[in-house]
């Protein structure tokens, strides 16, 4: 067997290791919320009449109707914000030269090197009221929606910089003898072709913000109508788990699924975007 052969069975051969482990606990907790709460469940035991009242019975106790509304308020309103102003700062850093820009980059960096786990006491003493405001923005969406936000635009800032700098210059100066202001060379030059990275960005930050659980533990458990769906989760997993692990288990895939559905329609946008980030400036 020829090198380049024995490394591509190698390969393949890790992949398919790596994917069985991948996918083995996802299709457990599948099958497991698949069968009924009587049925002796072991390891990777697929359902022989598969019953979905699992997951009808979990919707309705878990109250997860408004756990995914708040979710997707809070995911929604985190992605579109921060993809907007992302673009606007990468493009800032990425094609353009100013007074501190050496300084400032490095600064906003902080919020994706910084642990957030560190923010989240003080960010709760802060919300209890806010400088100069005098507000209470615990248990409100604005909790949850602000820190992300600002956590979300230090990623996307990167993000957005690596692909503005891999953009041809000569695009922008054909762009400018034609007249074009900074404004016009971004939002009709730029971001057309920006489209598969902001995407990529945007699907990356919704995935991110929906999983979130401990600003949501913390901020918003005071009040059901704002908690997430995986706050909901766990609250409803622990008083649910020892009477009933099929209605955890449905309650998990229905969460879970949320952010499957979002992959894959957008799936062929994260693939090109994923590969235009890998231009190197």
């Amino acid at each position: 067997m020829s090198a380049s052969r024995f490394e591509r069975t190698a390969t393949y051969g890790f992949l398919v290791l790596f994917s069985v482990v991948a996918i083995y606990p996802v299709l457990s907790i599948l099958f497991l919320a698949l069968h009924k709460k009587t049925d002796l469940v072991t390891g990777l035991a697929f359902p022989t009449h598969p019953d979905l009242s699992s997951f009808k019975a979990a919707w309705t106790e878990g109250r997860f109707a408004t756990g995914f509304m708040s979710s997707f308020i809070v995911a929604a309103t985190v992605t579109v914000v921060s993809a907007v102003l992302s673009i606007g700062t990468g493009y800032a850093f990425g094609t353009m030269r100013f007074v501190g820009d050496r300084i400032v980059f490095p600064i906003i960096l902080l919020g994706i090197i910084f642990p957030y786990e560190a923010t989240v006491i003080p960010l709760y003493y802060d919300f209890q009221n806010v400088p100069l405001l005098h507000l209470n923005l615990l248990n409100s969406y604005w909790a949850l929606i602000l820190p992300q936000i600002g956590q979300s635009v230090a990623f996307g800032t990167f993000w957005m910089r690596a692909f503005f700098r891999s953009t041809p210059r000569s695009l922008i100066e054909a762009a400018r003898i034609d007249g074009a202001t900074s404004w016009s060379v971004l939002w009709r030059v730029l971001v057309p072709q920006a489209r598969p990275a902001v995407m990529t960005m945007s699907v990356l930050v919704f995935t991110y913000t929906w999983n979130e659980f401990l600003l949501a533990l913390v901020l918003v458990s005071g009040t059901q109508s704002h908690q997430t769906a995986p706050l909901g989760l766990s609250f409803f997993a622990g008083a649910t788990r020892a009477g009933d692990p099929t209605k955890v288990a449905a309650a998990a895939v229905l969460v879970a699924a949320s952010i499957l559905v979002v992959y894959l329609f957008l799936q062929r946008h994260f693939v090109r975007g994923m590969l235009a980030g890998a231009i190197k400036e």
